[in-house]
């Protein structure tokens, strides 16, 4: 009996509605961010938004508060969906190995005065990007050589075109397909705090304007300052991380590409201008996805095989693959971390 293709994938990914929506196998995590951000907008619009519908006596602006602050949180809410359900870009397995590539090595052992030559695949191949030559490496797991800035991410066990980082916070990659969506998460909710830090600065006024003291409104309003501290905490976080997307976006380059490649000597092969490059991912249609996780597939394609054992350079990549799990995951996780044990390693 044929089966789909979400039913036989080989990565690490969780599938519902039948393979129509795709998840990474840390998707759970994405509950922590559902209750960060859905918690705090139910206390305003329960407390402060209500105080300030009060104070501007049912005028259209305590309306207007509370209005603003349900559709831009149903609008964050729909971000993080597109960010975490969709396909990031995921470059689909070789059932077998690209034969058209692999060489022979005729050193390898002599029988009875006759040379037999082993295949393997080359570790790396050149190719072309703007004129200037970029190394990929061939990916022994999905038997491919990867698309330029293509990276394989060890926790969802798939190659990733332009790979960004494995985020927990949204339980996904963040690659070419969704990264747009991403960015405009984390930036609107910054936008987000801002707003509800801002009214509930305002609300702490207007009870001490009625009140007399500072301190007689906060009593009266003690989720207000809550809220505030919360706010304030929560956008180092966000707000710092829109900023340095900012600066990814206008100079082309991605995360992991940011904390692998460091070094002012390194060209940026990508880079087309500030303005061009604002323009690729904001006014660029979405690629479609190179997968259809709802389609049937026969039974000679369910196998995925897993790669030659080619001596010459999986010993090589098996023993970076530890380092390489820690580094998807702290990419995602802590972007400090990284660039402190890189600058260890360096020196």
């Amino acid at each position: 009996m044929a089966k789909r293709l979400y039913e036989v994938w080989k990565g690490k990914n969780k599938f519902i509605f039948k393979g129509r929506l795709i998840f990474g196998p840390d998707a759970k995590s994405m509950i922590v961010t559902l209750l960060l951000i859905i918690v705090p907008v139910v206390i305003f619009c329960t407390n402060v938004a209500r105080n300030l519908f009060d104070e501007t006596s049912g005028n259209i602006a305590g309306y207007a508060v509370l209005m603003v602050t349900v559709v831009f949180t149903i609008y964050v809410l729909i971000l993080l969906l597109l960010t975490s359900a969709r396909d990031p870009g995921i470059v689909p397995r070789n059932l077998h190995p690209p034969t058209e590539e692999i060489c022979y090595d005729s050193s390898a052992s002599i029988d009875v005065g006759r040379q037999t030559p082993t295949p393997r695949l080359p570790p790396t191949r050149e190719v072309i990007v703007n004129g200037m030559p970029v190394r990929v490496k061939y990916c022994i797991t999905c038997q491919l050589y990867r698309p330029p800035r293509c990276s394989h991410c060890s926790v969802c066990d798939n190659c990733v075109e332009r790979f960004d980082h494995h985020c927990p916070w949204v339980g996904q990659c963040i690659g070419l397909r969704n990264y747009r969506s991403f960015f405009l998460f984390i930036s609107s909710s910054t936008i987000l705090c801002i707003f509800i830090f801002a009214m509930s600065a305002l609300n702490i006024k207007f009870l001490t304007d009625d009140y007399g003291t500072v301190w007689k409104a906060i009593k009266e309003s003690p989720l207000s300052v809550v809220l505030m501290v919360y706010c304030f905490i929560f956008l180092w976080f966000v707000g710092g991380l829109t900023c340095f997307h900012l600066y990814l976006i206008g100079t082309n380059q991605t995360t992991y590409e940011t904390f692998r490649y460091r070094g002012p000597e390194r060209p940026r092969i990508y880079d087309l201008g500030c303005l061009n490059n604002f323009r690729e991912v904001f006014c660029s249609r979405i690629k479609p996805s190179r997968n259809n996780f709802h389609a049937y597939v026969q039974e000679n394609e369910r196998g995925f095989a897993r790669g030659m054992n080619s001596g010459t350079y999986i010993s090589d990549l098996d023993g970076n693959r530890r380092e390489k799990v820690e580094d998807d995951r702290e990419i995602g996780g802590d972007l400090l971390k990284i660039s402190q044990r890189r600058e260890g390693e360096d020196a």
